[in-house]
């Protein structure tokens, strides 16, 4: 509706309707629940994306002094972070959440960590993850319990 900017009565009307039916045949199905449809901490999740987005600006800082400085002081490293999310929903947000930062990459979701490449060993310190973890569950309505204490790293990858 945005993009092609038609507002006419007759095609908005339809495209509500589309929707109902739509979320009630889902409803009927028993499919609609709050990982399929996690609508009801919409503004939750929104809070989550303007602190992340200040996140994405410090890391992309870090990252961009690293890269041109005259040593180029980067250190690649792997480490294993935990995942205190129960829900698919929220591992999957974290570890967008860890590869959207500038310097980090998801490389793999396990039952109770996500690996990830960090490009400075500064940012491989897994408590410094747990701050996301715990907004990232809050931002689906998860409860979650955040361990604080020291995690075993992989070593460095390069």
């Amino acid at each position: 509706m945005t993009l092609s900017g038609y507002f006419k009565p007759m095609l908005l009307s339809l495209g509500v309707i589309s929707i109902v039916l739509t979320v009630w045949i889902a409803k009927r199905m028993r499919i609609l629940d709050g990982e399929t449809a996690p609508y009801l901490t919409i503004l939750q999740t929104l809070s989550y994306f303007r602190w992340l987005f200040i996140e994405i600006i410090k890391a992309n800082i870090a990252v961009v002094r690293a890269v041109l400085s005259p040593d180029m002081a980067v250190s690649p490293t792997l480490v294993r972070i935990p995942t205190p999310q129960k829900t698919d929903i929220g591992k999957v947000m974290f570890a967008n959440s860890i590869t959207l930062t500038p310097g980090t990459v998801s490389v793999d979701i396990q039952d109770d960590h996500i690996l990830v490449h960090a490009l400075l060993s500064e940012m491989s310190d897994p408590s410094d993850f747990a701050e996301m973890a715990e907004r990232s569950a809050w931002a689906i309505g998860e409860d979650i319990d955040v361990p604080r204490g020291p995690v075993q790293a992989q070593g460095d990858a390069s």
